[in-house]
């Protein structure tokens, strides 16, 4: 593999904590339960809409969500100050010997703030965050944008993320992938995808090696 992709919220950066408060303080605006880290990890899916119409257990239409969306990421950007890296994932990004890059559904401009305020600009060819005002969205057509971009051959790219998702996007792509369990899905739903899972970053690196 040449090129190494990552993921941000819950892979590079570790922000399940923030992720888990900021999604209760949403759920809350419309008498919703009080979800754990664990609850997230089981439930957590893609497009966010249904995630919301899962723990709600009734339906949400699009207005509501993005009241829902509106309300969590108010609660994110609120305690964002407050959040880190992944414990090894300088390290792992240091062990990578090709290009990297970063994609995420964290907005695009806000994206731009963090990976500054974290140092990794220097070490990242391309960023790209999620256009537009509402979150939520799948991976596979903004991964796809992204390797055209960075003139790419999907078969010589690799993803480290933390979702299904994550896995879904590179396959419908044509680029391989490693899930990392560390982040916001529960390590059996990963295996389920018969992807290779790794528990630490620098285990994720080695398997995309």
């Amino acid at each position: 593999m040449k090129h190494l992709v990552w993921d941000w919220n819950g892979t590079l950066l570790d922000d399940l904590k923030l992720v888990v408060d900021a999604t209760n303080v949403c759920l809350a605006t419309v008498g919703g339960p009080v979800i754990t880290a664990e609850d997230h990890r089981r439930d957590f899916r893609r497009p966010i809409l249904d995630y919301y119409a899962h723990v709600l257990a009734r339906p949400v239409d699009e207005v509501e969500f993005q009241l829902l969306d509106d309300a969590f990421h108010d609660a994110y950007r609120d305690r964002i100050d407050e959040v880190q890296l992944a414990p090894d994932a300088l390290a792992a990004m240091g062990k990578w010997p090709g290009t990297q890059s970063l994609l995420s559904m964290f907005f695009h401009d806000e994206l731009l703030v963090e990976v500054e305020r974290h140092g990794l600009s220097a070490r990242l060819v391309r960023v790209d965050g999620l256009p537009g005002t509402v979150g939520g969205h799948r991976k596979a057509t903004f991964l796809e944008r992204h390797l055209k971009a960075l003139e790419l051959d999907p078969a010589n790219v690799v993803l480290i993320g933390d979702s299904v998702d994550d896995g879904d996007a590179a396959r419908a792509v044509g680029a391989s992938a490693v899930l990392y369990a560390g982040g916001f899905t529960d390590s059996g739903l990963l295996e389920a995808t018969g992807l290779p899972v790794a528990y630490s970053l620098l285990e994720a690196v080695d398997l995309a090696l």
